[in-house]
């Protein structure tokens, strides 16, 4: 192997990152936002297995380019065809059916996806999504609860530039009367824009409503809207998922020519897109319902509705508007050893267990380069166990973010002193 075969091999492969602190800090903010909503909800987290059996996924449409282009497909040593998991929902209601959990099944997940196709900012062959799904109950209500469900996550973040756009796929029926229109205009049109513009409108005119071709917008722009050939009953649900909105003071967008990229979804579909990111690449979540998807998968007729988002892409969303996360509270304690008799680990380890968030060097340093380290640490507070301080059975204790003179303290009695001025910021020695 070559000295640059080596050295290519032993990086992250290519469209994977490494999550390094203090981003990874950051990333678990996310992670904890999303969760105590969903936990407000009533959702339980699901874990589903990286792979799948392949069958799983081609439900969500063979012909999708994600099923047909992007999927990582594997044969195990059983013979067994297996895919890693390219999206959130399929597994979701892989488990619903062969489980069987009373329904509604409220449901959130964090999992990685896969995808073989071109890297570039926010859109990795390996990204990580948040997703919630609700699965056995057909009401209206429900879309606008999952939709507020996301909604308010992103509110919780700080975004101000987040947009909500919703439409409606409709039922089975509708859908295959409006594509068949659909196609036949795409199809009249199709002479000077090209060989792919026309095998597209031929193969999947429904996708190629969102194409961000400009020489194909004007004809796409005419096109005929879906909900102009909904039936009655999808009419009134998507009606009344738009009341619902309204009630909650959620504003959204209609916009009849967004399509999901998934062949399950049906009646209610929505995105959410941020303006603070290229237009080009501005999703940063999106879903809608799939009332069919179970009973293809071989379960009773079960009527599901959900949502991915990719963190991602709604950390770069924070990013553009300026949204550094808090990482999140750092070290409350550094400690200082300056006796070097063992003493210091069973101080560090008594504050740890007390509840605090504490550390130290290791390998003998000298008391001045400990104090280095612990000013570069971010720790709120220094503890100095000297052998002045040992005989009183006592530690100094200096804020590292102000210009107190350093106390000294009781060694019992540090580690809730330290906690007292952490849960009150403005304790002083005089308070105590």
């Amino acid at each position: 192997m070559s000295e640059r075969d080596d050295a290519s091999t032993y990086r992250s492969p290519v469209g994977t990152h490494d999550v390094l602190p203090p981003q990874s800090e950051r990333w678990m903010q996310i992670v904890a936002t999303f969760a105590e909503r969903a936990a407000r909800f009533g959702y339980g987290l699901v874990v589903t297995p990286i792979f799948e059996h392949v069958e799983v996924f081609q439900r969500v449409g063979a012909s999708s380019d994600v099923v047909r282009k992007e999927m990582y497909e594997l044969t195990d040593r059983g013979g067994r065809s297996l895919a890693l998991r390219p999206e959130g929902t399929a597994p979701v209601v892989r488990a619903y059916v062969q489980h069987r959990p009373t329904p509604p099944w409220k449901t959130w997940y964090v999992a990685p996806n896969f995808r073989y196709e071109r890297p570039q900012k926010g859109r990795y062959r390996q990204h990580w999504q948040l997703g919630a799904e609700v699965l056995g109950v057909d009401d209206p209500d429900v879309d606008v609860e999952v939709v507020a469900l996301a909604h308010g996550f992103y509110t919780d973040l700080g975004l101000r530039r987040v947009r909500l756009i919703v439409n409606s796929m409709g039922a089975p029926q509708d859908r295959a009367r409006y594509v068949a229109v659909l196609r036949d205009y795409l199809l009249s049109h199709a002479d000077g824009l090209g060989d792919e513009f026309r095998a597209r409108a031929e193969q999947h005119p429904l996708r190629l409503l969102d194409a961000k071709k400009e020489k194909w917008q004007d004809v796409l722009e005419r096109a005929p809207q879906i909900t102009e050939h909904l039936g009655d009953e999808e009419r009134e649900h998507f009606e009344h998922v738009q009341r619902g909105l309204d009630a909650l003071g959620i504003p959204y967008e209609l916009d009849p020519r967004l399509v999901r990229g998934f062949d399950y979804y049906t009646s209610t579909t929505f995105e959410f897109a941020s303006d603070a990111l290229d237009g080009a690449q501005n999703a940063v979540g999106g879903g809608g319902r799939y009332d069919q998807l179970a009973e293809e998968m071989g379960g009773p007729v079960t009527p599901g509705i959900g949502f991915g988002i990719g963190i991602e892409r709604v950390l770069i969303a924070c990013e553009a508007e300026d949204l550094l996360l808090d990482p999140g509270p750092g070290l409350d304690a550094f400690v200082i050893d300056g006796v070097g008799d063992g003493t210091v680990a069973v101080l560090v380890a008594a504050l740890r267990e007390s509840g605090l968030r504490a550390d130290r060097t290791y390998g003998g340093r000298s008391v001045k380069a400990q104090w280095k380290v612990a000013d570069r640490s971010g720790a709120a507070y220094a503890v100095m166990l000297g052998r002045a301080e040992a005989e009183r059975d006592a530690v100094g204790v200096k804020n590292l973010r102000t210009d107190e003179a350093q106390l000294e303290v009781p060694r019992e009695q540090v580690a809730g002193w330290i906690r007292a001025r952490r849960e009150a910021p403005g304790l002083t020695e005089e308070h105590q």
